[in-house]
C-alpha cells in the first residue's frame, strides 16, 4: 500500500463522519471529537529471534472515541500496517459497535511484521514484549484487545497471559477471541462469518430473492472468509468462487466446501483445489454472482474496477474493502452495498459475549451465543434499513447515520471533563 493510499485511509472515514455530522447539524464539539482519536501509542521494541541475534519492531495501540464504553479492537500483525491505517480501523470500531448498540469505543493495535516469516517462539517474544509496551493502555475495563490479520487464538492467549503476570492474577477479560480452555466464548471463531451470513440472508429477504437458490463469490479465505463460506454452505448457498492473496478457485456449480477447508489446511492456499478452475482475485470479483463478499483487506473495490462488478448484493466481510468512489458507482448501479460496520460485526458482538461471559465467570452454550448473535444482527439491520428507506440514502450513510446518533448522545450526556 502506498503512502497516499495509507493516509487516505483515514481520511476516508473522516469524510463519511463529516458528511453525516453535517446532515445532522452535530455540534462542533462532538464533530471535532470523532475527527480525531483520543489516544494514539507508537512503541519501538526489541526482540531476541532465534539466531541470537536482536530485532526492533514497530507497534501500535489507537483509541479513537471511548464516550460509549472501553475500546475494543484487534490487533493485526502485518508487513505493511501504518499508524494511519491503524486510526482508520480503529473509527470503524467505534461506528461497528455503535451500530450494533454495544457498549464499546473504537480501538485497534497492530506490530509492523510479517508473521509467517516468524518462528512460533519468535512470535510468542514479540506478542509478549508488544503486550508489556502497551500494558498502560490495555484492561477489562479501558482497552480489550482481539484477533486481527495475521493474529489468532493463541497470540491472544499470550497477551491475556502477559497482563495477568504483571497483575498477580489471571484476566480473562483483558482480551477476547482467546481459546476455549482459558475463558474464550464458543462461538467466537465463526462469529464474524455467522454475522456475515445472517446480514446476507437478511439483505436477499429485503430483496424478495430465495437465499437458497443465491451464488456467492468471496474474496479472501482467512478466518473471516472461510467461516462464512462454511456458514452461507450449510445454509444452502452455492460458493462459485473463492480466493485468497495467491489467487483463487471458481466452479459455476459450487464449490465442495468442506474439501476445500481441508486442502487449505493442507495446502496454505486454496489455489489448486480439484473440481475447480483458477481465477485472480481480480476475476472474482467481477464474477456474475448474486453475492460478492470482498472478505480480504481494504480498497479492494475501487473506482477503475467498480463497474465490473456484477453481483446484485455485497456485503463487506473486510473493513473498507469499498473506496467512497467505488461505492458511488456501485449504488448508482443498483447494487445493494452493506457496508462493513454492519456487516462484519457478528465479530463484535460475540467478543462483548466472551468480555461478560470473563468478566462473570458465567458461561452460556453455543446455542444461546449464536441466539444472541442472530438477534444482535437483526435488530441492527432492519434499524439501518429504515434509515436507508426513511432519509432515502444507502445503507453505508444509514449505518452511520444510526451510528453517529448513538455517539452523539453519549457525548452530549456525558459532557466535557472539566
Amino acid at each position: 500500500m502506498s503512502a497516499n493510499a495509507e493516509e487516505q485511509a483515514f481520511n476516508n472515514v473522516r469524510k463519511l463522519i463529516n458528511d453525516v455530522c453535517n446532515r445532522l447539524n452535530v455540534a462542533e464539539a462532538w464533530r471535532l471529537r470523532l475527527n480525531v482519536c483520543c489516544r494514539e501509542l507508537t512503541v519501538h521494541f526489541p526482540v531476541k529471534m532465534d539466531n541470537g541475534g536482536i530485532k526492533i519492531f514497530t507497534g501500535y495501540r489507537v483509541m479513537h472515541n471511548d464516550s460509549r464504553g472501553p475500546g475494543k479492537g484487534g490487533i493485526r500483525y502485518h508487513p505493511e500496517v501504518t499508524l494511519d491505517e491503524v486510526r482508520a480501523l480503529a473509527a470503524l470500531m467505534t461506528l461497528k459497535a455503535a451500530v450494533v448498540n454495544i457498549p464499546y469505543g473504537g480501538a485497534k493495535g497492530a506490530v509492523v511484521c510479517e508473521p509467517e516469516a516468524l518462528s512460533q517462539n519468535e512470535l510468542e517474544r514479540l506478542t509478549r514484549r508488544y503486550t508489556a509496551e502497551i500494558t498502560i493502555l490495555l484492561g477489562p475495563e479501558s482497552d480489550i484487545p482481539a484477533p486481527d490479520v495475521g493474529t489468532n487464538p493463541q497470540v491472544m492467549a499470550w497477551i491475556m497471559d502477559t497482563y495477568s503476570m504483571g497483575k498477580g492474577y489471571s484476566v480473562p477479560a483483558v482480551v477476547t477471541g482467546k481459546p476455549l480452555d482459558i475463558g474464550g466464548s464458543k462461538g467466537r471463531l465463526g462469529a464474524t462469518g455467522r454475522g456475515c451470513m445472517i446480514i446476507a440472508l437478511l439483505a436477499t429477504k429485503h430483496l424478495s430473492m430465495n437465499f437458497k437458490e443465491t451464488t456467492v463469490a468471496i474474496q479472501g479465505f482467512g478466518n473471516v472468509g472461510s467461516s462464512t463460506a462454511k456458514s452461507l454452505d450449510q445454509e444452502g448457498c452455492r460458493i462459485i468462487a473463492v480466493s485468497d492473496i495467491k489467487g483463487g478457485v471458481y466452479n459455476p456449480k459450487g464449490l465442495d466446501i468442506e474439501g476445500l477447508l481441508h486442502h487449505n489446511r493442507e495446502a496454505g492456499s486454496v489455489v489448486g483445489f480439484k473440481d475447480a478452475e483458477a481465477i485472480t482475485n481480480a476475476e472474482l470479483l467481477g464474477l456474475q454472482c448474486d453475492i460478492l463478499i470482498p472478505a480480504a483487506i481494504e480498497n479492494q473495490i475501487v473506482e477503475a474496477n467498480a463497474d465490473s462488478v456484477k453481483a446484485k448484493i455485497i456485503v463487506e466481510g473486510a473493513n473498507g474493502p469499498t473506496t467512497p468512489e467505488a461505492s458511488d458507482i456501485i449504488c448508482s448501479n443498483g447494487i445493494f452495498i452493506v457496508p462493513d460496520i454492519l456487516a462484519n460485526a457478528g465479530g463484535v458482538v460475540v467478543s462483548y459475549l466472551e468480555w461478560v461471559q470473563g468478566l462473570q465467570s458465567f458461561f452460556w452454550d453455543e446455542s444461546e451465543i449464536n441466539s444472541y448473535l442472530q438477534k444482535i444482527m437483526t435488530n441492527a439491520f432492519t434499524e439501518v434499513l429504515g434509515i436507508s428507506q426513511h432519509e432515502k440514502v444507502d445503507m453505508r450513510m444509514a449505518a452511520y447515520i444510526l451510528a453517529i446518533r448513538r455517539l452523539v448522545a453519549a457525548m452530549t450526556t456525558r459532557g466535557i471533563f472539566p
